[in-house]
């Protein structure tokens, strides 16, 4: 990349911390704390990371007071005081908002489905436009007066990071001075039920590449980032992260799973190393997709392989999700954060610990995971996020310090 994309302290909230300084706490104390037993619909209980629902208050100026938009609320909250300061010097309709999400009202989607079982009518208030996913975009723009393009990604696990590559084109394409990217998705009866159809929802707390995972634990949350080429507007006390190279690949496979080989996944790392100018080596921590189901964590071992080749038995790798649960449509963007945050806290030569039975799967290449006495050799400068989305939708995202 050529120009220097700049990102504000990420605003975020999710079952493992309710801003980015409590989730990177928990991420380096391997803290599963926000992963407890919850009951669906159904009465089939899962082990799921859930946001306190004490902590989200109604959001009155919300067109649909939901979960889903009292989590993104609060998630708003935080960076706030950047979107006013890049609205001020830019104007309202040079702010665009990029966002990934799957789900929204559930709640109330499931509510009036089953009165219209009951009666073969939906209740007179019900509004189809509450199932959509376009709804939480419309309300960043509507809370915070914005009058630029807004758009939703619903790429299923890498939607969020779709969200960011697209904030990026349109940067450098001149389109908007300022973005609001980011994701968010609630871990509603409709995921919980939905995934445990697939047979992907493990009974057990998330145990990514364990030879005994038995597949993924789901969680919920939102992150937002203001981004902008204008660094002394989003950056905070001199600590200056900038994108530096995205990559993407869409294997079209399967419409849920990954080409086995990992070819797929490793394309999307390769683009995205050579679209920062970096060589393998050259990245300091890879936080992984790392979802704890057999295929998952089998071809993205195999692609960090592929990529890496030997660098890779000492590359310091986790991946987060046994911490926050599968966030899905906000899991790029949530562990994004987690780079930033091992980027501003670099010093301290910590990193998200990597939470699993230690039971390593000797079928698969041997990756460096960072345990809980891990101190890193040297001061994180780079770091690498994967995200591999239903159908094949790969993403790899790299960010840096800024030297200098």
């Amino acid at each position: 990349m050529n120009s220097s994309l700049y990102f504000s302290v990420p605003g975020v909230i999710c079952g493992a911390g309710l801003d980015s300084a409590a989730l990177w706490n928990s991420c380096i104390a391997g803290n599963q704390n926000g992963i407890k037993r919850v009951t669906s619909i159904s009465d089939k209980e899962f082990f799921a990371c859930k946001i306190d629902d004490a902590v989200l208050t109604s959001v009155r100026d919300a067109k649909y007071d939901m979960r889903i938009i009292r989590i993104l609320n609060k998630a708003l909250e935080q960076i706030e005081p950047v979107v006013e300061k890049v609205k001020n010097k830019f104007g309202a309709d040079r702010i665009a908002v990029c966002l990934g999400s799957c789900d929204n009202g559930s709640e109330f989607s499931l509510a009036a489905h089953r009165v219209f079982f009951e009666t073969g009518n939906f209740p007179c208030d019900y509004e189809l436009d509450v199932q959509g996913a376009s709804y939480p975009a419309e309300f960043i723009k509507e809370k915070c007066g914005l009058k630029g393009p807004a758009y939703v990604f619903s790429t299923a696990c890498s939607s969020s990071s779709s969200a960011i590559i697209k904030a990026k084109d349109l940067l450098l394409a001149g389109i908007a001075d300022a973005v609001i990217a980011g994701g968010v998705d609630v871990a509603s009866d409709t995921v919980l039920l939905g995934f445990d159809s697939l047979e992907a929802v493990s009974d057990e707390i998330a145990n990514p590449f364990s030879k005994n995972r038995k597949g993924i634990t789901l969680g919920e949350g939102a992150c937002l980032f203001v981004m902008s080429l204008d660094k002394e507007l989003v950056s905070e006390n001199g600590c200056n992260i900038k994108l530096l190279g995205t990559g993407e690949s869409s294997d079209a496979n399967h419409i849920t799973a990954p080409l086995e080989d990992g070819s797929g996944a490793a394309q999307a790392v390769k683009e995205a190393l050579e679209n920062s100018a970096l060589c393998p080596e050259q990245i300091d921590y890879l936080n992984l997709h790392g979802t704890g189901t057999h295929l998952n964590d089998s071809m993205e071992a195999k692609a960090v392989k592929n990529v890496f080749g030997e660098y890779c038995s000492v590359l310091p790798v986790s991946s987060t999700k046994s911490l926050t649960g599968h966030t899905l449509g906000a899991s790029g963007a949530i562990e994004l954060a987690v780079c930033y945050m091992a980027l501003v806290h670099s010093d301290s030569r910590k990193l998200p610990v990597h939470v699993f039975d230690g039971a390593f799967d000797e079928s698969l290449p041997r990756l460096n995971f960072v345990t809980k006495d891990f101190a890193a050799k040297k001061e994180i400068n780079t770091a690498m996020s994967n995200s591999f989305g239903f159908g094949g939708c790969n993403i790899s995202l790299i960010i840096g310090k800024e030297n200098g």
